[in-house]
């Protein structure tokens, strides 16, 4: 047989010859059977899964000349010419360069005029997603009522993109993905009448690169069939595609795994000396780790695997991981393979990422819970054995210094000389004071009163909501503004509180304010002011919620304003943990 391409060669020809459809030639054969065809059909699906050609073998078979029938005879004129593209009144129209109003009313116009060639005409718009918005409108009325010489097949890997009057207006049918066991039996049925020599397991990789689309798969056989006179091996089909097979993963694996950077950096410098790409290595790395992990969870995995051929020879380094590590793998991969896409040295991110998986095995150690003896239940908070331990260290150091500002007494030196001024500490700034000075809202009793009302219940709800649309719109603004919480509301005005004074400075400076009161009226369907306090004034007031409580804190503040006491235990504790963890009592 002379040479020539092999989806050209074996596109399908009748409804038979197509691939893990069955649902949607069954249904097809049953209304030409019956004669029920309707005017307007939608194929949608991934690309490679034979719109076009099911498209084109409808076509066919209303036009038949010893049907219509269920399947074209395909030796008929008709056939043969439609088959061949040379039936005017059968038309295949490219939606991507034919996207304008014009060709579409153009398309009108024609649409009225009997067909002159054959039984009935009809107009397969592939892309269609690609059409303008008055495009659609220009073919909405012929689409829903033709004249009944016309049939319309739209086709598009999209569909979400349609309008939802052009799809009410067509049959739909859903094509997926062509399975991994039909794709490697055709491409085997294939290679035996092209007399195409392959190995079963470079025809299950090849299956598998496809990612379900058959034309895809028949490229890839192709090309490498025209490589080599020899035959389809798998290591073929690895240096051809730029894969690597997973041998290769597994010895990088236990690199890692090792730690050993001077391995991974040289497999590193390898792959791109063989011509691999950085991005398509990443890409690679990233579905052999996601294969682990299924067969780690999942004991029978053979039909979730993306790469690893027969995951039976891989339980062993399933074992050399943990389900922990796995996961954080997979994490730190996919962060670097989006950030690669815009990279202009993608081979130094790729290096960079297996530089930090090296030490990830050792970071990732078992976690401990919390706080709470029952991981399971809500409120437990997971912390790694090195944070806890870091944790310690940091508490028994701040233990010694309690225990020798105790012994010292806490002398005059420490605190104010004998003129009663306030001393500096030993790295020359002031001494911290027992309370900072901060402005307090307006009406505060009435934000305590309305804690609990319905409208900041509501508020409260959509605050990621918020939060999300400032990270969006601005996300420095963002990065001060998440460290505040609705705490009330009242009338137009919601209350934040914020636990960093110069979180809450920042975000009240006008421009930033702007940004978060305009987000604020977009997503919670209203115009909206910011009012801020600080977090540690808000609970005071909340739990001094009478009368004399608020007048203590209006004192403090007005207070703090003159002189302020200081004692040097005091001054010495809060600059050792910070006067959010120092509670004083008399």
């Amino acid at each position: 047989m002379e040479h020539i391409a092999l989806y050209r060669a074996w596109r399908p020809q009748s409804f038979q010859d197509m691939v893990g459809q069955q649902h949607i030639i069954q249904t097809l054969q049953n209304a030409l059977r019956e004669q029920r065809v309707s005017h307007a059909y939608l194929f949608n699906g991934p690309r490679g899964t034979g719109k076009t050609s099911a498209a084109k073998i409808l076509a066919k078979a209303v036009n038949c000349e010893r049907g219509p029938g269920p399947e074209p005879c395909n030796e008929c004129e008709s056939c043969r010419r439609i088959t061949a593209g040379a039936v005017m009144d059968v038309q295949e129209i490219d939606a991507a360069s034919n996207r304008g109003v014009e060709e579409i009313r153009d398309l009108r116009e024609k649409v009225k005029y009997a067909p002159t060639e054959v039984r009935q005409k009809v107009y397969i718009i592939d892309e269609v997603h690609m059409l303008t918005t008055e495009a659609f409108n220009a073919l909405l009325k012929t689409l829903e009522e033709p004249p009944p010489h016309v049939m319309f097949i739209l086709a598009t890997t999209e569909p979400h993109k349609l309008p939802a009057t052009i799809i009410s207006r067509c049959q739909r049918f859903d094509f997926r993905r062509v399975s991994l066991d039909e794709q490697t039996e055709r491409l085997r049925q294939i290679c035996d009448e092209e007399g195409i020599k392959a190995e079963d397991e470079a025809l299950q990789y090849i299956s598998r690169l496809s990612d379900g689309g058959m034309r895809d798969a028949l490229s890839i056989l192709d090309q490498i069939s025209s490589f080599s006179n020899e035959g389809v091996s798998y290591q073929q089909v690895l240096n051809m595609t730029g894969g690597i097979a997973s041998e290769q993963f597994g010895k990088l694996a236990q690199g890692l795994l090792n730690g050993d950077i001077g391995l991974v950096l040289q497999m590193v410098e390898d792959f791109m000396q063989e011509g691999k790409s950085a991005d398509k290595c990443m890409e690679n790395l990233l579905y052999y780790f996601r294969d682990l992990l299924m067969i780690k969870m999942v004991p029978q995995a053979d039909k979730l695997t993306d790469r690893v051929l027969n995951p039976e020879e891989y339980k062993d380094m399933v074992e050399a991981f943990t389900r922990e590590q796995l996961f954080r793998m997979i994490d730190i991969l996919n962060h670097y393979q989006s950030e690669m896409k815009y990279a202009t040295q993608p081979q130094t991110l790729f290096e960079v990422a297996l530089l930090k998986l090296c030490n990830a095995p050792q970071g990732i150690q078992e976690s401990v819970v919390v706080g709470d003896t029952n991981p399971n239940q809500h409120g437990a908070v997971v912390v790694d054995a090195d944070q806890i331990s870091l944790l310690k260290q940091q508490i028994v150091a701040l233990e010694k210094k309690v225990e020798q500002i105790i012994q010292t007494g806490g002398s005059s030196a420490q605190g104010r000389d004998s003129s009663g001024s306030s001393r500096s500490s030993g790295n020359g700034m002031p001494t911290p004071r027992v309370s900072t000075t901060t402005k307090l809202p307006q009406h505060l009793d009435q934000y305590l009163a309305h804690t609990t009302s319905d409208s900041f219940t509501t508020i409260h709800k959509k605050w990621a909501m918020v939060l999300q649309g400032v990270k969006e719109e601005k996300v420095t603004v963002h990065a001060w503004f998440v460290d505040g919480e609705p705490v009330s509301v009242l009338d137009d005005a919601i209350l934040v509180a914020f636990k960093n004074t110069i979180h809450r400075e920042t975000v009240e400076k006008p421009a930033n304010r702007q940004v978060i009161e305009h987000v604020m009226e977009s997503k919670l369907a209203g115009p909206y002011r910011l009012v801020t306090i600080m977090q540690r004034d808000w609970m005071k007031a909340l739990e001094g919620s009478t009368q004399k409580a608020k007048e203590e804190l209006k004192l403090e503040h007005e207070h703090e304003d003159g002189e302020v006491k200081s004692e040097p235990l005091i001054d010495e504790a809060l600059q050792l943990f910070g006067e959010d963890l120092v509670v004083i009592k008399e």
